[in-house]
């Protein structure tokens, strides 16, 4: 026999970290187990790091479109004090985790956790067994299934590079090829985009991403937008990425090739079958509880879960929700309702509630106020003309639908509208509401 736990949480990122808490805290003998450095990805190797990375992108940026104005001489990115900054938050991360789980009484185990059976894990060859099993293992890299696939980066390998290559291509055209063509791009790298789709962050209104795409241009950014990777081959002096155009067949030299392409749950490690935890298109199985609907010993929440939006404060929510199952019997129902997402590209782009489309789609009245306002106060200050908005309102209840920014403060501005939404305020509430001024937050009353 090996050793019993009322909980075993496998990961220990922001979901294993709440949940672990508040678990341990009702009396609960609890372990985690991981096979990475202790912290999960948003503290080591997403969320976290990469807006530090951003924050000297930023400045590099803003310097620039001051020149002229107040600002003179060289500002630009030094990668390995950059690096360095960086370093400054995530090294003592793993130590101050493991040291917060001992003081509160919390069993670490370092390795990779197979299933044995529905309650039993093995971590490196020692046997644990559970009540209750709570999957929080985040998410990796899809597979993308072409040849020289290998020589791909994730973004865990570019947040730890040492120096910056000249040449960067990123296969993909969501959040992590936005934001890291942003970095490089002012840190001097001649970078690629290889999207497959249309258009890049889909998750966002197109109107709005449009008018950030004259930004990656500025960059310097190369966006191919309807272009399919199909191969990378090594050389001797680098990379060649072989993709697909309108029928047509398309090389791109690089010296980094990085992997932007979505993630995935990761599950592949961990023997679910062993488990009787069902499956279905790589995700697991879950009930409106966030329970194995096949095993009821097992939960998941966050990245690995996959339920909500894959961003960390639905970790956050999961993982209190499967807390409050576990302790007091499957009760509470994750609510997603007016979950905000921004992009950290320069200027930052982001989103809150229904799209125009989803709108529509729902057959609801409503009302649409969009504008590009680079003639506005908050643009003109910061000397950056990619500024705008669209925001959805019912016209029979005066209840913002959504909310979609782009430009200086959007990631702050949309957490108002995620209050209003999430918690039925009016527009007309909204725009009587006076915020200080001058800042992003006080054009909310001339964007309804």
């Amino acid at each position: 026999m090996g050793k019993r736990y009322d909980l075993v949480i496998v990961g220990t990122g922001t979901a294993a970290m709440v949940s672990a808490m508040r678990v341990r805290a009702a009396g609960w003998s609890v372990a985690v187990v991981d096979f990475r450095p202790f912290g999960g990805t948003c503290a080591l190797r997403g969320c976290d790091p990469k807006k530090m990375l951003v924050s000297g992108a930023t400045a590099a940026d803003h310097a620039a479109r001051m020149l002229g104005k107040g600002i003179a001489g060289d500002t630009h990115v030094d990668w390995q004090d950059l690096i360095a900054f960086k370093r400054s938050f995530t090294n003592p991360v793993p130590q101050n985790r493991e040291e917060v789980f001992a003081d509160k009484g919390i069993d670490t185990f370092h390795g990779q956790a197979r299933f044995t059976g529905r309650t039993t894990l093995e971590v490196d060859g020692e046997a644990l067994e559970a009540k209750h099993i709570l999957i929080a293992a985040g998410a990796e890299p899809m597979k993308l299934g072409i040849p020289g696939e290998e020589h791909l980066i994730d973004n865990e390998q570019f947040l730890e590079l040492e120096s910056l290559p000249r040449r960067i291509v990123l296969v993909g055209g969501g959040y992590i090829a936005a934001e890291f063509s942003h970095i490089a791009a002012r840190a001097g790298a001649q970078v690629t985009v290889l999207q497959r789709g249309a258009r890049m962050l889909t998750h966002f209104e197109p109107d709005l991403v449009d008018w950030l795409m004259e930004k990656f241009e500025t960059a310097g950014i190369d966006v191919r937008t309807g272009t399919v990777v199909e191969a990378i081959e090594k050389g001797a002096n680098g990379y060649r990425v072989k993709a697909s155009f309108e029928g047509r067949e398309i090389a791109v030299e690089a010296d980094l090739v990085v992997h932007a392409a979505g993630r995935v749950p990761a599950l592949d490690d961990l023997d679910l079958n062993a488990a009787g935890a069902a499956v279905k298109d790589g995700r697991l199985r879950l009930n409106e509880y966030l329970q194995s609907v096949s095993n009821p010993a097992v939960y998941a929440a966050g990245d690995a879960a996959q339920v909500g939006p894959p961003l960390t404060p639905v970790s956050s929510h999961d993982a209190k929700v499967v807390a409050a199952n576990l302790l007091e019997g499957n009760r509470q129902k994750p609510d997603y309702r007016a979950v905000p997402s921004v992009a950290f590209t320069i200027p930052p782009i982001a989103a809150v509630g229904l799209s125009e489309a989803e709108a529509r789609r729902k057959g609801l009245n409503i009302g649409v106020k969009a504008q590009k306002a680079s003639d506005w106060f908050t643009a003109r200050q910061a000397a950056e003309p990619t500024y705008g908005f669209k925001v959805v309102v019912d016209e029979e209840t005066d209840h913002i639908l959504g909310a979609h920014l782009v430009g200086p403060h959007a990631d702050e501005v949309i957490n108002i509208f995620a209050l209003a939404i999430r918690h039925g305020l009016t527009a007309e509430q909204l725009k009587t509401t006076m915020f200080a001024y001058p800042t992003g937050a006080s054009d909310i009353g001339s964007m309804l």
